[in-house]
């Protein structure tokens, strides 16, 4: 089996990423067949250390931070995220670096048997390509000889496929808000209740600053009746914004008994709180014993890199790409470019997935600007540009559309001056677009590899 030959296969199983929002439901999701397939390859996702990390947003950046640290004191780290910007494989990364397409293939062929077997047994239903992909993960990190393993919850967390590992030597909890409602439920205490299900007993709880009160409630009682110690981030660990410019931010984090200056290659008020997040956890893990020294923090926060978030492609005029997806990210994001960068106007070129909540997203970034242009990636699950363009003429912004993502950026640089901002939101697929005609990358996975979210 070749690196093509193994896309194919992993593509061929059922993909709730990219069926409808509707096709999602809790049915379609049984733990038990997850367990059963790793049971039959030998339960791969034993032997090494986790940290399991769950959330609405900043679960993938507060994963990578992690991970970086790990891998700058020395340990080996394997890293599992969702979704991925240009190719499958950064989503399964060890010490820094993708699997390789001939790892991805031959472990898809280690896979195929078991999963054929797990699919004809049929007790617990049919294996969907996230759960092949995690278990995929799961063996290479096993390959690799991996000390640890930083994994990102897909969806939700009580049925996420990662949720497999039941031994954790830490649970981080992100910042939580109205997202997937069709799945995890219509209130903010629903989905803090299906993401506090990564919890266990005994295990450290490292919570993230929250911006809602009943998520933060959920989380701590749920702590308490498990017996698990939890940490406050926002109340443990201020952090202090002390300059910036557009490669990255400095910054002053006090801890417990300490206080560090550190840098990050990310912007935004928001991948601060991820990083305090990202160190918290690090603190919680020395707290064990685990050898981590105070450079290695500095070290890889600094050499962290994760791409497509606030991320600046261009100057005069001003190119912003980022993956906000919901309301609570899209203010962030409104707050990040007021605070970081001066422009004149603002042109916003916006696609999102169509189960996203385009109208909240609308109503907190139309004060940002006086235009839109509303396009789609070539995701199955983009919305149309019309509903796009439709919530925020509804608050008053003068909105276009266009085909592509391509496209969109045309018309977006035939409108911008040079003293001008074009920022790029929505789905991280159509920042991924965005990055590729910026930056003119050469995408080598084929197209049906990248739409893989």
């Amino acid at each position: 089996m070749n690196y093509r030959q193994a896309i194919d296969y992993i593509l061929s199983f059922a993909d709730w990423e990219r069926a409808p929002a509707q096709a999602f439901a809790a049915v379609n999701f049984d733990l038990r067949r997850v367990q059963s397939l790793l049971a039959r390859l030998g339960n791969p996702h034993l032997g090494r250390r986790t940290i399991h990390v769950a959330g609405s947003k900043g679960k993938g950046s507060v994963a990578a931070m992690i991970a970086s640290i790990l891998q700058a004191a020395g340990h080996r780290t394997g890293l599992y995220t969702s979704p991925h910007l240009h190719d499958v494989r950064e989503r399964i990364v060890v010490d820094g670096q993708p699997i390789g397409q001939d790892e991805f293939a031959r472990l898809t062929e280690v896979l195929g048997p078991h999963v054929a077997a797990e699919n004809e047994d049929g007790h617990f239903g049919q294996l969907t390509t996230f759960e092949l992909l995690t278990a995929l993960a799961l063996l290479y990190f096993q390959d690799r000889d991996t000390q640890w393993q930083v994994l990102e919850v897909g969806m939700g967390g009580r049925l996420d496929a990662t949720s497999v590992v039941d031994e954790k030597a830490v649970c981080v909890i992100t910042p939580i808000s109205l997202e997937h409602t069709t799945v995890l439920g219509d209130t903010v205490e629903k989905i803090a209740t299906e993401k506090a299900a990564i919890l266990r007993p005994g295990t450290t709880v490292v919570m993230a600053p929250q911006p809602y009160p009943e998520a933060a409630a959920v989380i701590r009682g749920r702590a308490a009746e498990l017996g698990a110690p939890l940490l406050d981030v926002g109340g443990t660990y201020p952090v202090q914004r002390l300059g910036w410019e557009l490669t990255g931010q400095s910054f002053r984090l006090a801890g417990p008994g300490c206080s560090r200056q550190l840098w990050l290659p990310l912007l935004g008020a928001h991948q601060l709180e991820n990083a305090a997040t990202a160190v918290a956890t690090i603190d919680a893990l020395r707290e064990g014993g685990v050898a981590v020294s105070d450079e290695s923090i500095g070290e890889g926060l600094s050499g962290l890199s994760w791409p497509g978030r606030l991320e600046v492609l261009g100057d005069r005029p001003l190119i912003v790409v980022d993956g906000a997806h919901n309301g609570h990210s899209a203010r962030r994001l409104r707050q990040a470019l007021r605070d970081y960068f001066a422009f004149g106007c603002a042109v916003l070129v916006m696609g999102v997935s169509g189960d996203k909540t385009i109208g909240s997203m609308a109503e907190e970034l139309a004060p940002l600007t006086h235009l839109l242009i509303a396009t789609r990636s070539q995701h199955p699950r983009a919305a149309e540009p019309e509903a796009v363009a439709a919530a925020f003429a509804a608050q008053g912004v003068t909105s276009e559309t266009c085909p592509t993502v391509a496209t969109a950026l045309d018309r977006a640089h035939a409108l911008a001056g040079p003293d001008d901002l074009i920022c790029v939101v929505g789905s991280l697929f159509v920042v991924a677009e965005a990055r590729e005609q910026v930056l003119g990358l050469s995408v080598t996975a084929s197209q049906s590899d990248r739409m893989v979210p």
